[in-house]
């Protein structure tokens, strides 16, 4: 049995539009613009699945004056991304337009708060496989199957990049073409849902990449009408991927802001649709309008309803603007901690001052814990044992300092971050092509050593709520034998303790004075208790090593 099903277009300034689909044999079927500013026209479809786009009198100025062009649904939430076609795919069940069948499970599982997260950052095609896995892997389905590993390493919260259709196989997804639709070649939309909700099923949160700087430069709407949505040129040569939203663009006629109208819908879709947790936000210093930014995260948190949902800028330099009381968003990417890090695990640098100007990013001006999100790398840098081997630092020597950084990404003020193999000691250098991740590496004592220190620093994280504070204070200071030492707490009497010693030299019966209590004090890395007394606590410290001491 047949049933009405509407199609439409948002295209207020074209002149004409009409609609073609498997279900016409490609014919063309008129279609009539009302005064809201939509193309419409009504087919009558029996259930099933049918293929379909749009032809459009463009009017983009790359095009002829009212040039007819063909132009995917901008709003399709299928595409059949493996044909040069790219026609949208509608599902029809029971007479009404469905995304797919997909019956979530877990969505009444309890998740970690902002202030608890571990964040695990991946890219589907590149997380599972390796050299040494004869499938190809990399879809959904595949990430799935490394839910237990992550559970086992202890992260809850995962960072997925771009998941939107892009044109061709493989990318990072920062050239988002089609906003609605998942990328074809990791899956299914159910295949994607089902991995969210196994997350939600274990108790880790979904954060997805959010790309609203920018665009793909074929994008549907840039071929409709390119200026109605994006500035007519790049604003900042030198930073642009891709035609650029305009979210300052405002038309009277219909009282609407086009750009902030297409996002708002493709936001509210992802997080209503697909359940997810948090957004990191692209390229938000190119977005550089806070108005949109309020707005834009009102919406995800308004669709989100009750749960905790976290937005997250990566703005580069990071700027305290962009959060704390009066900035839009709930966090940003904290670059300045992992490139001081890498200077002073390196050996490149002994600078107190701005050591603890990353630890304790209170004195850069940022508020609270949830503001910052720290990492030693992400997908944007190369692996830490890439830069270590590229300074002639390799096997237990790299280990050691990775350790150090491990241990400092973990204790400091704000939200850490993992980038996906990172965990045991990674070492490819940073790449636009395929790179998966190299899992025989667990096979190796020191990368197993290294992934076992993880999961314990990560269980002291989330475990011990000191570190979930914005407290910190350093307590000693040594320039001369570059030892740093700092304390976390909070108000219900948890306390941790980081002595680091960032020297190449092994400092044996160390004694930090002005010790933050007497008494027994466990340390964490090593699994043996402590006696601090008169203020003082005597330890060895190894070259580029961080003591834990946890209190009690």
């Amino acid at each position: 049995m047949a049933n009405p099903i509407e199609f439409n277009l948002f295209a207020p300034y074209n002149q004409g539009a009409v609609l073609v689909g498997s279900f016409s044999n490609w014919e063309e079927i008129p279609m009539k613009k009302e005064n809201d500013g939509y193309f419409r026209v009504t087919v009558d479809l029996e259930d099933g699945v049918y293929q379909y786009k749009f032809r459009v009198q463009s009017k983009s100025w790359f095009f002829e004056p009212d040039q007819w062009v063909d132009v995917t649904d901008p709003y399709a939430t299928d595409v059949d991304g493996q044909s040069s076609e790219e026609n949208g795919i509608v599902r029809i069940k029971d007479g009404e337009r469905i995304v797919d069948t997909y019956v979530w499970q877990h969505d009444d599982h309890p998740l970690p708060a902002d202030h608890e997260l571990v964040i695990y950052e991946l890219h589907v095609a590149d997380f599972s496989g390796g050299e040494a896995d004869s499938k190809a892997r990399g879809k959904y389905q595949h990430v799935i199957e490394k839910l237990d590993y992550l559970c086992e390493l202890g992260i809850n919260a995962i960072e997925l990049m771009p998941v939107k259709e892009y044109p061709g196989d493989y990318s990072w997804g920062y050239n988002p073409r089609h906003f609605f639709a998942t990328e074809s070649s990791y899956g299914t939309t159910a295949d994607l849902k089902r991995l969210i909700d196994e997350c939600h099923g274990r108790g880790i949160r979904v954060i997805m990449d959010g790309i609203y700087n920018h665009s793909e430069a074929s994008c549907p709407l840039t071929q409709i009408d390119h200026d109605y949505w994006y500035h007519h040129d790049p604003r900042d040569p030198e930073n642009n991927w891709g035609p650029e939203f305009n979210y300052e663009h405002y038309d009277e006629n219909l009282d609407t802001y086009p750009a902030r109208r297409f996002i708002g819908d493709v936001v509210r879709y992802w997080v209503k649709d697909f359940h997810i947790d948090g957004i990191r936000y692209d390229a938000a210093r190119q977005i550089a309008n806070y108005d949109f930014m309020h707005w834009i995260v009102q919406e995800a948190k308004q669709t989100a309803g009750e749960k905790p949902f976290y937005n997250i800028a990566e703005h580069i330099p990071e700027t305290r603007n962009i959060t704390n009381i009066d900035g839009p968003m709930d966090g940003c990417w904290h670059d300045s901690f992992y490139h001081c890090v890498l200077a002073h695990i390196t050996g490149k640098t002994f600078d107190l001052e701005q050591l603890k100007d990353c630890l304790d990013a209170k004195r850069q001006g940022f508020m609270g814990a949830t503001n910052i999100v720290n990492y030693l790398t992400n997908h944007d840098h190369h692996h830490v044992m890439a830069e270590l081997g590229d300074r002639g630092i390799f096997d237990e020597a790299a280990f050691r300092r990775r350790k150090l950084g491990a241990v400092l990404v973990m204790t400091a003020m704000g939200v850490p971050m993992i980038w996906m193999g990172e965990e045991f000691g990674e070492y490819k250098p940073k790449t636009i092509d395929s790179a998966k991740i190299d899992w025989t590496l667990l096979k190796n004592d020191l990368n197993r050593s290294l992934w076992d220190y993880y999961k314990g620093l990560i269980h002291l994280r989330k475990s011990n709520s000191a570190l979930h504070t914005e407290n910190i204070e350093f307590f000693h200071e040594n320039p001369e034998a570059k030892v740093l030492a700092y304390t976390r707490w909070n108000d219900e009497g948890s306390r941790v303790v980081v002595v680091a010693n960032f020297s190449d030299q092994f400092l044996a019966g160390y004694t930090i004075p002005d010790f933050p209590a007497d008494g027994t004090w466990h340390e964490w890395t090593g699994n043996y208790d402590l006696e601090a007394g008169g203020g003082n606590l005597m330890t060895d410290l190894g070259e580029f090593e961080a003591k834990v001491f946890v209190w009690g």
